[in-house]
């Protein structure tokens, strides 16, 4: 997958892929809706005001909620009853979500109730829209979900002109937000507070960002592996078109192929070629270790870019042309999601204790063969020696946050939820596991970087890694003595969370697997 670039406008009504969502989310693009977003908008609202005027009843339009779907609400109290939802579900508590968390979530309630089966008003999506494309950014406390309702609810307050919301840089109230931006606040209508609050909106614009950066993580992995790899004077047989084929994994063969492209030229491999017979798993493993990360990654991917165009609104309202069905069931469950990102959560844990371990050996002088912590004077410098020790405490981290959340089952509404998916948590905690192994394969990095430098000058580093080194040494001094690491290990994750990295390595050797 590329890196998203900077586009002008995502037009929803056909298929959105989660390149587009980052494009929104992270990257500021406008949103437009195309006439057929409009035309099933509108149909399905006509649909809802029909059902309305025949009083049809509806769960969560002349019903309350969750256990309370028993008691039944007059027509004239329907809209009370839409705006106290958003008021009693707005209970997430702790910090708030990122701007592009908040963003993502907003997409994906566009995306969501733009399907034509949830019966909202094209004027409540519209207003969303211009939030959007205006730069209001409703502040959503993100801890306390099960997997909808209440992060959504802060949300849906600000859409009323209450809550709180950021813009231009400053929290406001949320009515002031909206005032400053143009945009006019709104009375939800029929059926419009369960909307916005009842699917699985916040769950998939968390993962969808999350899985995303572990796309490009994995990929860099390759690259940082291939740093390692020509540093420690590594044995390419076991990157060997030969070997992959007999374990026809494609992801694995990719992985291989890569590492293959961006040490095809090194001197250095070349130089030390069967020097023996082979490495520490750490380096011969990297093609089924990536491989494996990979697979489970691009299906997460797939998972969630289905999840992107879905409707899981709860009820949905379902069109017979001469009639029309109210279905009550739960497209808002959370499972798929939450499964996909566990999975995911625990294939980069997998990814980064490899990156550890690669490090360790580039700092071990009996394995490496280089100074101590790779500087030149060891004893009076410590080198490179702590930021292993801040691998191996982000790596404690990830190892608690890769337990699975959806094996967990705490019921809800007095036993009306009596299974929930909890995937909430899978997909919220999924953002910090790649954060994290982003910072992990950047002082991996650091190391390689430094290593480079004790190998004999007369052999070519590759044109991949020889383009980096020169890169990150733009920002990055020689290590003489000991020196304030903290700055270079950020810089070096922007490299990495950015596709900057990636994009250094693809100018030298074409694009990568």
């Amino acid at each position: 997958m590329p890196v998203a670039k900077t586009i002008r406008q995502v037009k929803l009504g056909e298929k959105l892929e989660l390149q587009d969502l980052v494009t929104v989310a992270r990257l500021g693009a406008k949103v437009e809706f195309s006439e057929s977003y409009c035309k099933r908008v509108n149909r399905s609202r006509s649909l809802i005001e029909q059902a309305i005027s025949q009083e049809r009843v509806m769960y969560g339009v002349t019903t309350g909620f969750g256990l309370l779907s028993t008691k039944t609400i007059d027509r004239e109290q329907a809209k009370t009853l839409q705006k106290n939802i958003i008021l009693s579900h707005s209970v997430s508590v702790g910090e708030p979500f990122e701007e592009e968390q908040a963003r993502a979530t907003m997409l994906m309630i566009l995306q969501n109730l733009g399907q034509g089966y949830s019966g909202v008003r094209l004027g409540t999506l519209e207003t969303i829209r211009s939030m959007l494309n205006s730069g209001v950014t409703p502040w959503m406390p993100r801890d306390g979900s099960v997997g909808y309702l209440a992060p959504e609810a802060h949300l849906a307050l600000v859409l009323t002109g209450e809550g709180k919301a950021w813009f231009s840089g400053e929290l406001l109230s949320g009515g002031e937000a909206m005032r400053r931006a143009g945009v006019e606040p709104i009375e939800l209508a029929e059926k419009e507070g369960l909307a916005l609050i009842s699917g699985t909106t916040s769950v998939t614009a968390l993962a969808a960002l999350a899985a995303y950066d572990m796309v490009n993580a994995v990929k860099c992995a390759d690259v940082v592996g291939a740093v390692s790899l020509e540093s420690l004077k590594g044995v390419m047989q076991a990157f060997d078109e030969r070997v992959m084929s007999v374990r026809p994994h494609p992801e694995q063969a990719a992985s291989a192929a890569n590492v293959r492209k961006l040490l095809e030229d090194s001197e250095v491999i070349r130089h030390y070629a069967g020097s023996r017979l082979q490495d520490a798993l750490s380096l011969r493993c990297i093609p089924q270790l990536h491989g494996a990360a990979r697979k489970t990654i691009h299906m997460a991917v797939d998972t969630l870019e289905t999840e992107i165009n879905s409707c899981c609104d709860n009820p949905i309202i379902w069109d017979n042309g001469d009639s029309t069905d109210v279905l009550s069931a739960c497209n808002c469950d959370s499972a798929y999601a939450g499964i996909a990102m566990d999975s995911a959560a625990i294939a980069c844990t997998m990814v980064a204790k490899m990156s550890e371990r690669r490090n360790n050996r580039l700092i071990d002088e009996t394995m490496s063969g280089f100074p101590s912590f790779l500087v030149k004077n060891p004893g009076l410098n410590s080198g490179l020696m702590i930021p292993q020790y801040t691998q191996a405490g982000l790596l404690g981290d990830m190892r608690i946050l890769s337990t699975p959340s959806v094996i967990d089952n705490t019921p809800t509404c007095c036993g009306q939820e009596d299974y929930v998916a909890m995937g909430y948590n899978a997909c919220k905690k999924a953002g910090l596991v790649v954060r994290n192994l982003e910072y992990i394969l950047a002082i991996e990095l650091l190391s390689g970087y430094q290593a480079q430098k004790f190998l004999d000058p007369g052999l070519r580093r590759s044109r991949a890694t020889a383009g980096i080194f020169t890169e990150i040494g733009k920002a990055i001094p020689d290590m003489e003595n000991d020196i304030r690491l903290y700055p270079h290990i950020e810089h070096l994750r922007g490299m990495i969370h950015s596709g900057k990295l990636l994009d250094l390595a693809q100018q030298a050797v074409g694009d990568l697997g």
